[in-house]
């Protein structure tokens, strides 16, 4: 392939990538503009006119920003593919830093500072703006200051040395560097996993025990029943951040715990969040975590051979906007393009997660009270103003659940 040709084909997938997700969003929010009127029947028991449509307005909103913010990752895309922003960066890198992993580095964190500051004054709107104005958002700036430090420290102090030892791999470890750096990947990732509940995610967040007798009493026994060892029942004090709610468990081996947000806490009956967890519990028990390591792992093998390859096609380069390749410029060039021609088939990801989600909920019918998992998820649907009324095709490629509807009619069915 020439570089003219790769350049044309990277344009035309492009051009399609952005034209489909701005399609989908104006069809979602047409769609909720649609149906905004009246509550659905199925949940007109549990949700008022007025909850509904707040959680229209709230989701009108939020695609509104979307289209924004797709218009403007393909403006940046663009500049640094398209527009040689990557092969200019590495020029500036390489310069003042030599050759080797060094510049690799230089590029890599410069690529992301620069790429974080250009979406920062969208995360600012969605954040102070928009969740702001729907009543969600309890970020205050001095919070919303440190969380972004500790993020950056913590991914440089993490990210950094992997990224270090590929590009080491890419330069000193022969035509099949991929493949130590998919097992360099995978160990990371393990590592990470082991780590995060005892020393990442309390950076963030403070976890307190689970205090109520008669809530832990009863959690205990479907741990029990369920056959789960836990490293103990955790409260986040997610409603410093936001009055979303939520809970998982997370962590793997003897370093798994459970973790409810506060503000769900707050709202559920106990037989509501039993069932609830009973739906997490669910993911493990069809070892829906592992199948997705899994595929996760599988397909980065195949993404890394295909970079493997990339890596000393030159037209991969010049199509692209870099005019001297190097180790740096090859791995950049490929994640940041790489979304452009995955994003057609994210269909079929979210086609698998949904399928999980219904198997999950079977689960926690087995084992607790659909009934209560119904009124559980509704209070959680009207509380987060999610809407009730997703655009079908909208939903399909971008949410990793079963729209509200056919996940209640399916519990309602067990």
């Amino acid at each position: 392939m020439s570089a003219t040709d790769f350049r044309l084909v990277f344009l035309l997938f492009l051009l399609f990538s952005t034209a489909l997700q701005l399609w989908l969003k104006t069809r979602h929010l047409q769609h909720i503009l649609r149906h905004r009127a009246a509550v659905p029947a199925d949940f007109a028991a549990g949700i008022e006119l007025a909850a509904h449509q707040k959680a229209a307005d709230y989701s009108v909103a939020k695609a509104r920003l979307a289209r924004w913010v797709i218009a403007w990752e393909a403006l940046v895309l663009s500049f640094f593919t398209l527009g040689g922003g990557i092969g200019w960066l590495d020029g500036l890198s390489r310069a003042g830093l030599g050759e080797g992993v060094w510049a690799g580095l230089g590029l890599i964190a410069g690529l992301t500072l620069l790429s974080s500051v250009l979406s920062l004054p969208f995360s600012l709107y969605s954040t102070f703006v928009l969740e702001e104005r729907f009543g969600f958002n309890k970020m205050t700036a001095k919070l919303f200051i440190i969380d972004l430090l500790k993020s950056t420290l913590l991914g440089a102090a993490l990210g950094l040395p992997l990224v270090a030892l590929v590009l080491w791999l890419m330069d000193a470890a022969g035509s099949l560097w991929w493949l130590y750096a998919w097992a360099a990947w995978v160990g990371f990732g393990l590592f990470l996993m082991a780590i995060y509940p005892s020393f990442i995610a309390p950076l963030f967040n403070k976890f307190t025990p689970l205090e109520d007798a008669s809530l832990k009493s009863r959690i205990d026994a479907l741990l029990s029943k369920c056959g789960f060892a836990s490293n103990g029942v955790f409260i986040m004090d997610g409603s410093k951040r936001s009055s979303h709610g939520n809970a998982y468990f997370t962590g793997f081996g003897k370093t798994k715990r459970i973790v409810f947000f506060d503000t769900l806490i707050e709202r559920l009956t106990p037989a509501e969040i039993e069932a609830v967890l009973a739906h997490e519990l669910g993911h493990y028990k069809r070892r829906h975590i592992i199948k997705r390591m899994v595929l996760m792992y599988g397909l980065g093998l195949l993404t890394l051979a295909l970079l493997g390859y990339l890596k000393d096609a030159d037209w991969f380069y010049a199509g692209l906007g870099v005019n001297q390749p190097s180790t740096a410029a090859a791995l950049t060039l490929f994640f940041t393009a790489l979304p452009v021609f995955t994003f057609p088939f994210g269909w079929l990801s979210s086609r698998g997660s949904r399928q999980h989600e219904y198997e999950a909920d079977e689960y926690a019918a087995s084992v607790s009270s659909a009934d209560a998992l119904v009124s559980g998820l509704v209070k959680l649907y009207r509380d987060n103003a999610s809407t009730l009324t997703p655009d079908p095709l909208h939903s399909l490629f971008y949410d990793s659940h079963p729209p509200a509807a056919l996940r209640i009619a399916a519990l309602r069915q067990a």
